[in-house]
Parts: C-alpha cells; sequence; structure tokens
C-alpha cells in the first residue's frame, strides 16, 4: 500500500466537504484537525473547490486533502496543481482514472460493480470508492465480494454515519470511509467549528472502539499463578484455561506465571484496527515500544505503549 493510501487508512474517516465559500476552508480545517480527522475531500460540485485545497494545502499542511467528484481532465489538472494528494471520482471512468495514474497521483474511482472493480484492478489500483455504499449493500456486500478480490480495499462513501461506522471500519478490507455528516453545509455557513470538532471526536472514538480487555496480574512463580488463577474462577464462577506463560481466569484476568512488563501487570485493550489506533493515540502524545509489535497479514494485531500507568504496562490488541 502506498504512502497516501496508509495514511488514508490510517486516518480512518475522510470527511467530504463541498465548500461554497474558500474563506472558510481553513478554520474548517482546523476544526477537523482539531476532532482528530486531519483529512478531507474537497469536492469539485462548487466554484470554490479549487481555492479551498489550495488555502488549506498552504496554511494547514498537517491536512492530507483531496478532490472529490472530479469528473474530467480539466479538474483533475486543477486540483493536482491546487495540491490535492489523491482525486476521487463519483464512478468508473477509465480515461479519467488513468490519466491520473499516469500523473502519478493517487486515484479512488467511483465502483458499484464487481466488473468496475475488476477494471480498476486492471489499472493497477489496490483501492477504490464504494459508492453509494449504503444503496449498494453496504457492509455486506463487500463482505460478499472479499472472497475473489482479497488484495482490494474499498472507500466506502454514501449512508456512511456513527451508527454503521464501526461496521465498516471493523472489516480489515475497508481502507477508511468518507462521510459528510460531521461537514453539513448549515455547520461549515453558520462557521459551527466547535460543534464540528466535537462530531470528528465522536466519530474516532466511534471507530477505534476501545475496550478494555483484560488485566494481567504478574506473578512471581508458576505455582502461585496456578493459585491465584483458580481463586479467581472459585469466587467468580470462571472458566480456568491454562497456557504456556500465562493462565487465563474466564476473559477478564491474565494470570502471569512469571513477572513481564508491568510492575504488577498489565492492561490490555482491545481495538477494531490496532495502526488506525496507533496513529491516532501518537497524535494524542503517547509512544510506542516498537520490539513489542506483533503483525500479520493484515497489519499489526498487538503493540505495547511505552512507560506504565500506576505500575501497569498497556498493550493494544486487534478484537
Amino acid at each position: 500500500m502506498n504512502e497516501i493510501l496508509t495514511k488514508i487508512h490510517d486516518i480512518g474517516i475522510i470527511p467530504v466537504i463541498a465548500i461554497d465559500d474558500a474563506s472558510k476552508a481553513v478554520p474548517l480545517a482546523e476544526a477537523l484537525v482539531r476532532g482528530g480527522l486531519p483529512a478531507a475531500e474537497v469536492t469539485f460540485r462548487t466554484e470554490a473547490a479549487e481555492e479551498a485545497i489550495r488555502e488549506i494545502v498552504s496554511k494547514v499542511p498537517q491536512m492530507l486533502v483531496g478532490a472529490g467528484t472530479v469528473l474530467t481532465k480539466e479538474q483533475a489538472d486543477r486540483a493536482i496543481a491546487a495540491g490535492a494528494r489523491f482525486i476521487v471520482s463519483p464512478g468508473f471512468n477509465p480515461e479519467i482514472t488513468g490519466y491520473v495514474i499516469d500523473k502519478g497521483v493517487c486515484m479512488l474511482p467511483g465502483t458499484a460493480t464487481a466488473g468496475e472493480m475488476e477494471q480498476a484492478m486492471m489499472l493497477g489500483l489496490e483501492a477504490v470508492k464504494f459508492f453509494p455504499a449504503e444503496q449498494n449493500g453496504g457492509v455486506e456486500k463487500l463482505k460478499a465480494l472479499a472472497g475473489p478480490y482479497r488484495g482490494l480495499y474499498w472507500m466506502p462513501t454514501g449512508g456512511v454515519n456513527t451508527g454503521n461506522l464501526y461496521d465498516y471500519l471493523s472489516f480489515p478490507q475497508v481502507l477508511a470511509c468518507g462521510g459528510t455528516w460531521m461537514v453539513k453545509k448549515d455547520l461549515i455557513e453558520n462557521e459551527k467549528w466547535d460543534e464540528i470538532t466535537s462530531i470528528c471526536k465522536d466519530a474516532v472514538k466511534t471507530m477505534l472502539g476501545f475496550e478494555i480487555r483484560h488485566i494481567g496480574i504478574n506473578i512471581e512463580d508458576e505455582e502461585e499463578a496456578v493459585q491465584s488463577a483458580r481463586t479467581l474462577c472459585a469466587l467468580f464462577d470462571l472458566e480456568y484455561r491454562p497456557g504456556d506463560a500465562s493462565i487465563f481466569a474466564g476473559t477478564g484476568f491474565e494470570i502471569m506465571k512469571r513477572v513481564q512488563k508491568g510492575e504488577y501487570g498489565h492492561i490490555a485493550v482491545a481495538v477494531s484496527d490496532v495502526d488506525r489506533a496507533i496513529y491516532h493515540l501518537a497524535r494524542r502524545g503517547a509512544l510506542f515500544d516498537e520490539d513489542t509489535r506483533k503483525s500479520d497479514g493484515k497489519g499489526t494485531k498487538f503493540i505495547y505503549l511505552s512507560g506504565e500507568i500506576g505500575g501497569f504496562a498497556i498493550h493494544l490488541v486487534r478484537k
């Protein structure tokens, strides 16, 4: 996956903006950044799109800015000249798609059918937009298509909201979701920047889906670990689940057979996508112990944060 697609994946939600007044582009972008979503697809549905892209790229450099509703080569050229890092179209036009690819710019053409997706793959694309997502079967359709198209990633847009966001983003082949619910026209026109920031924060929280998975307790030797685990199981009627390095009492307690990370133990936090969580937590100042990272074909599945809180190490684990 190239650098732009990786960043789109890690951000996870791409606000889709139709802006009529380019002077509002910068405060809007700043509101998105404060809300944890430093990205935007500025659609060419308005005359202000090109200038809005130029303003954001110039004055809010941490934003990843793309252009949407790109229907012609002329629009693509204007968007790229203004600084757009990726181009999105509502449908699949092989000529426009190939034109943008030849320019060396990341292209996400709109697709709704298997045939369109195959044509995009033949052009070398590894990710496409799925539009309109809900009207075309939603995440269940993508799961059905995933069998033959295991190497393809989708960016669903259209009908995505906080109610179904987690369903989409918990599916590994969903690159990110595009949406307008946090940047509705009336919010922009009335300059409701704090409200936009608040909606974005809620969306990020929903997307990451933080959940305490278990508490790990450090025990110095195996005999004591067995006794402690059996005590917890007896007290709370939990299943005794022995393993090589630890014993689980139910799913909420992990009794370590020897002292490991953390003075007292660790706290496991489950998330929908560990790489997205790493990105967003890093923006909040978190550091990670790279020596503990474990990955598979779907990305990072386990990693410890650096340091301790109250004597406990904290690690992320994929749900």
